[in-house]
């Protein structure tokens, strides 16, 4: 797989990383510790380097089973993870905290959890209005300069705050949504991110598995799914949505391509900055997905699935309206 580097740093990762949230938290229950540990280690074996966790993750199982996956190729490996939210004693969110003091706690059990030395980028989660992102920015400079991180990082933060923060202390990297159903950070958000020289990482990049074709109206998600509480996953927003997957389709078919190929595809040609980190806990997406990387979209490729999709109107709002208010802050 081919290497990227993100924005101007010296960080260099394969063109698609693994998300490892669905392991353990979000999109119903846990996986099996072992087949997980299986899933990520073939990532290793198919030239991925890019591992993407988080301490709210689970809480903390995921990062558990990233360190414990990731321990045999240390060295060959880049890990992500993430601080800024307060965890009550019962492994609830229970709001943000991103206070220097409370940053400087996180990465110390990250470090143990992922059984590294140093993280590799740290990300602050979302944004703490409670909290100046100069003194965010300041705190991870810190933990830079003792050692324990090597890059910083934000996810879903606005304009503002990223050109705060790298004020302070040069942002390596901005993970948020996008993909073909969630162009929104093309705005403003792009444009600052290439004057700036950051990298970006999409999440969600294959739309919470929408844009891979198997999911429709019918589809039932476990109880636990986040999913089930998404506006754009209402059975008539889905029902609206597979315009979209059905424009993938047809011109993927033309490629001998998957949709969700054809969806990664569309990012990784969008900039040579962008790495998209889908996330999946079955081999077989897994190979699905790094094929992706092999796909050259044309100009012309790019401007029909324009042309194409910006007939299609998304239905229904990404977030619910509590998650919403956490984003682009």
């Amino acid at each position: 797989m081919q290497k990227r580097k993100l924005g101007n740093s010296d960080l260099e990762v394969s063109a698609l990383g693994l998300g490892c949230m669905s392991m353990s938290f979000g999109y119903g229950p846990a996986g099996d510790k072992q087949e997980m540990i299986s899933v990520i280690r073939a990532a290793v074996e198919r030239d991925v380097t890019f591992f993407d966790t988080a301490e709210m993750y689970g809480p903390f199982t995921n990062e558990e089973l990233v360190g414990e996956a990731l321990a045999p190729f240390r060295g060959r490996v880049v890990i992500a993870t993430k601080f800024g939210f307060k965890i009550d004693a019962k492994g609830r969110q229970a709001g943000l905290d991103s206070r220097p003091e409370h940053i400087k706690q996180v990465a110390e059990a990250s470090l143990k959890r992922l059984k590294v030395n140093a993280i590799d980028l740290f990300y602050q989660h979302r944004v703490d209005p409670d909290v100046p992102i100069e003194d965010v920015a300041g705190a991870v400079k810190d933990l830079i300069q003792t050692g324990k991180v090597k890059h910083f990082g934000l996810s879903e933060a606005g304009v503002q705050s990223i050109r705060r923060a790298h004020a302070v202390q040069p942002v390596t990297a901005l993970q948020s949504e996008y993909s073909l159903w969630w162009r929104e950070p093309e705005a403003d958000v792009l444009p600052t991110l290439e004057e700036l020289g950051i990298g970006f990482v999409p999440f969600s990049p294959l739309g919470k598995g929408f844009l891979t074709g198997k999911i429709d109206e019918n589809t039932k998600f476990d109880s636990t799914d986040f999913r089930n509480i998404v506006p754009r996953f209402t059975p008539e927003a889905r029902k609206a949505n597979k315009a979209l997957v059905d424009l993938l389709g047809a011109i993927a078919a033309r490629k001998n391509a998957t949709p969700a190929q054809l969806a990664l595809a569309w990012l990784l040609a969008q900039k040579p900055w962008i790495v998209p980190i889908p996330g999946t806990t079955k081999l077989g997406r897994l190979e699905e997905n790094i094929g992706a990387a092999a796909i050259r979209l044309t100009s012309d490729d790019l401007r029909e699935i324009d042309n194409a999709a910006s007939k299609i109107t998304v239905q229904g709002a990404r977030y619910p309206e509590q998650l919403n208010r956490m984003v682009g802050r």
